[in-house]
């Protein structure tokens, strides 16, 4: 009776003592449960970068979309990184008007319509189309599609600033819609490297819209 009573002691002590542990574990930091990937954030490793590819556009049926390159966005104080890409911009735009491609800007929201707001080294010419101000989807709220599609345009070159936004969700909005997408990641700026590596790598992985995007730079594109 008395071995009896005695195991049962044990058996409740070691009960009490198993609970205690699987408390204390839950409590110690990544155990018993996941960790966040704000928790892992520091251990992260890079992918390796992806391969920049020539990229050869038909002429005609090709659209060069600068986006969001105005005064109030790419400046020396704002952002160095898009005012250092404005030369590679504009020996692209003059080839790319000089073979007859089809030139189209955008104006981050609230800037003017016209195109005055462009920087003066890429001002629009006439007949070039400027979008109205919009969001970083450049087809959201706009003709835009209707417009590429009534031209015959299958191709999309998308430069311009933040890479993150712009860049990223037209060109990605761009493949979903059908169209071949173009990305030179010398023309796709942002406040820091970051921004530009994830939208190079996020447009080089994503499911359905990797197999129609080329990540190239500005100097390997010819038409």
């Amino acid at each position: 009776m008395l071995a009896t009573r005695s195991l049962a002691r044990i058996a409740a002590r070691t009960a009490i003592l198993f609970a205690a542990l699987a408390i204390t574990l839950v409590a110690l930091p990544g155990a018993g449960t996941a960790q966040t990937v704000i928790d892992e954030w520091a251990s992260a490793k890079l992918p390796p970068p992806p391969t920049l590819k020539q990229a050869k556009a038909d002429a005609e049926k090709t659209v060069l979309l600068i986006m969001d390159m105005t005064n109030q966005t790419c400046t020396e104080k704002r952002r160095p990184r898009c005012v250092a890409a404005i030369p590679k911009v504009q020996k692209l735009l003059a080839l790319a008007r000089k073979d007859g491609v089809m030139v189209m800007f955008s104006v981050a929201g609230g800037n003017a319509k016209d195109g005055k707001d462009v920087v003066k080294e890429l001002a629009p010419q006439n007949g070039e189309t400027v979008l109205p101000p919009l969001g970083p989807d450049k087809f959201i709220g706009s003709k835009l599609q209707e417009t590429l599609k009534d031209k015959g345009i299958t191709t999309i070159i998308a430069i311009g600033t933040q890479a993150q936004t712009s860049v990223l969700h037209t060109a990605g909005e761009a493949a979903l819609r059908g169209f071949n997408v173009i990305v030179p990641v010398d023309g796709a700026t942002a406040d820091d490297v970051f921004p530009e590596l994830y939208t190079a790598w996020h447009l080089s992985t994503a499911a359905r819209i990797a197999p129609k995007v080329t990540l190239t730079r500005m100097d390997m594109i010819s038409f």
